[in-house]
């Protein structure tokens, strides 16, 4: 898939987010997701899904349809990068569709916490980057998929706030296809490293 064939459908996939809302879980459903994010979850993600280390993202806030699409992907074992393979894919194996849901509803409901300043000069850089891109490669604005504020529209995830060590290291493995990402392997297939961590420094101050 080339860039401007990603882009394309970046747009496509905007033009339909959001269509249907899925139905909130019930109470029942609700009640046994916010037990095991507490007793579970939490190990990892941090209470509420503030995780504290960049090993693991931090899911307060999280886009609903973003932690289905997932939860889901890594109980089918098509979410393969090592992190995913190392940490995920026994638990989300236990998940049944009632539970993933009432899990993204739990998180996408959480507040997230503040975003963690750093270099300016390197998050001056980020900013540009998000919301202009590189016309010279091309580079398309992440802020075209991800939101003005970065906080995430339909199946594309929040990356407002996000542990720029994380973001590092997810945009490493789509870009060397450890991780299935079709989208964004297309976008981000020539990101130098500098790049990346512009970026990442500026979404993680946010």
């Amino acid at each position: 898939m080339t860039r401007k064939m990603a882009y394309v459908l970046c747009i496509a996939m905007l033009a339909v987010a959001g269509a249907a809302d899925a139905a909130k879980p019930d109470a029942a459903t609700q009640k046994a997701a916010s037990r095991k994010a507490d007793e579970l979850c939490s190990a990892c993600h941090g209470p509420g899904g503030n995780s504290i280390s960049p090993t693991f993202p931090r899911l307060a806030g999280q886009r609903a349809e973003y932690i289905v699409g997932q939860l889901k992907a890594l109980k089918a074992r098509s979410r393969a990068e090592p992190d995913a393979y190392d940490f995920m894919w026994g638990v989300a194996a236990s998940l049944d569709d009632k539970m993933i849901e009432g899990l993204a509803d739990y998180y996408a409901s959480q507040p997230p916490a503040p975003g963690i300043p750093g270099d300016p000069a390197l998050i001056a850089r980020g900013k540009q980057l998000f919301e202009k891109g590189v016309a010279s490669k091309p580079l398309p604005a992440c802020a075209t998929c991800h939101g003005k504020n970065a906080e995430g529209v339909g199946e594309f995830p929040r990356l407002a706030g996000q542990h720029a060590a994380y973001i590092v290291k997810q945009i490493t493995v789509i870009q060397s296809l450890l991780r299935a990402a079709p989208v964004m392997h297309g976008i981000v297939k020539d990101m130098t490293r500098g790049e990346m961590e512009a970026v990442a420094a500026y979404l993680q101050s946010l």
